[in-house]
């Protein structure tokens, strides 16, 4: 199987709903002669179409596309519940690929969360140990779930590292867990738990129901409404998938990376597995590269699908015409508020987050602060801006076709 690089892929959904101040759709459809579409291109690289008034982003990407002949992305913009980008370009992808997103599976996991509170089974402030009662171990009674899931648990990690074996039954991984000590007092920091967050989000929802997460996810969000993205990736759709490498970091990145793999303190190795000091290959035995991972699911990395698929996700979470949306404002708000925010213990950077969602910050200017997703390595990003508004991307090339898709939605709504 051929190894796809994918430079980009942006996924950008926006709100299906209209607020009272929105412009009517007649007049949010201007002529795209009152606009500049950008320089065009003679030779048209991309494959899919563009609502008029959103030709520059077609037009950018086929430059992207001539000037960098390995260059693949698929880019998906819904706004007000119609696709205004749809576009398919590059010698690895077509349009109804599919791939590995790593981390942006952490998104689609979390929309699982959001519907179990939306049911009312559980409360954010609630000890995690009135659900999972052996989580209270090593001083961890008083620990909440908002606190597990905005990534200031502290729970990073296991010593010795997990086995690949536990994040496919993470059954395993969560007992593990919950007799393991915090890495810090929990709620005075956060940190990003890299893959612990999908390990305690499957036990969690174990717990409430009894099911796995993915099997929620399958009969009750994604087959429902025919959603082109997987938490367990079937082997009959094995022939549209094509493998992504996340980008490799430079040599003085993963010195950097080795550097803090074996810091006196430790919490960068276990929160990205990192055994013996040594730092694993990117995309390997436990990325969506390896079939019985993908096959899996795991809910921090392993999560299969399209830039539609993933736009349609993040949309029904708000619903659109003639679709009722997937989770109340209520529990939207609940779910997307910030509840972490500045520097990070993991990562070294400054981040921020919601419910388990990634929020915009300086590092990553996504979109309004009401805005809410995930991203992933190898340039995938999917997420809702609240109460409609700004794309983002997640690389240089992903920056410059966001920033144009909502310039194009200004001028449209001028």
């Amino acid at each position: 199987m051929r190894l796809t690089r994918v430079h980009c892929r942006v996924i950008v959904p926006l709100n299906a709903t209209r607020s009272p101040r929105d412009p009517s759709r007649s007049s949010m459809m201007k002529s795209p002669a009152t606009h500049s579409p950008g320089p065009a291109v003679e030779t048209r690289l991309s494959t899919g179409h563009v609502a008029p008034g959103f030709e520059s982003v077609r037009n950018a990407l086929d430059a992207m596309l001539l000037s960098d002949p390995r260059f693949s992305a698929q880019i998906t913009a819904v706004w007000r519940g119609e696709t205004v980008v749809d576009l398919t370009g590059g010698p690895d992808l077509a349009a109804d690929s599919v791939t590995g997103v790593f981390s942006a599976t952490k998104g689609v996991a979390a929309t699982v969360i959001g519907l179990l509170l939306e049911r009312g089974l559980f409360d954010l402030d609630e000890p995690m140990a009135t659900y999972w009662p052996e989580f209270a171990a090593e001083g961890k009674g008083e620990i909440t779930v908002r606190q597990v899931f905005s990534h200031r648990a502290g729970l990073v990690g296991v010593d010795d590292g997990f086995a690949v074996e536990e994040f496919i039954d993470s059954a395993r991984a969560a007992a593990r867990l919950a007799a393991t000590a915090p890495q810090w007092q929990p709620g005075s920091t956060h940190g990003y738990h890299a893959l612990t967050i999908g390990i305690l989000m499957e036990e969690f929802v174990r717990r409430l129901t009894g099911r796995s997460l993915q099997e929620v996810y399958e009969t009750e969000i994604r087959a429902p409404r025919e959603i082109d993205f997987y938490l367990g990736f079937p082997e009959s759709e094995e022939p549209r998938f094509r493998e992504v490498l996340p980008p490799a970091p430079t040599p003085a990145e993963a010195a950097e990376l080795s550097a803090r793999a074996s810091s006196t303190d430790g919490i960068q190795a276990l929160a990205f597995n990192v055994l013996h000091g040594e730092l694993p290959p990117a995309g390997g035995d436990m990325g969506p590269n390896s079939r019985r991972m993908r096959a899996s699911g795991f809910a921090a990395i392993d999560g299969i699908g399209s830039a539609r698929g993933l736009a349609h996700l993040y949309q029904a979470i708000l619903g659109g015409p003639g679709a009722e949306p997937l989770l109340s404002k209520t529990t939207t708000e609940q779910m997307s508020r910030e509840q972490s925010v500045g520097p990070d213990r993991v990562l070294v950077l400054p981040t921020s987050f919601a419910i388990v969602y990634m929020k915009p910050n300086p590092r990553l200017d996504f979109a309004s602060y009401r805005a809410f997703g995930h991203d992933g390595a190898g340039g995938v990003f999917g997420y809702v801006p609240m109460p409609m508004q700004l794309p983002g991307g997640a690389d240089p090339k992903g920056i410059e076709l966001s920033r144009l898709i909502r310039a194009s939605i200004r001028r449209l709504q001028q």
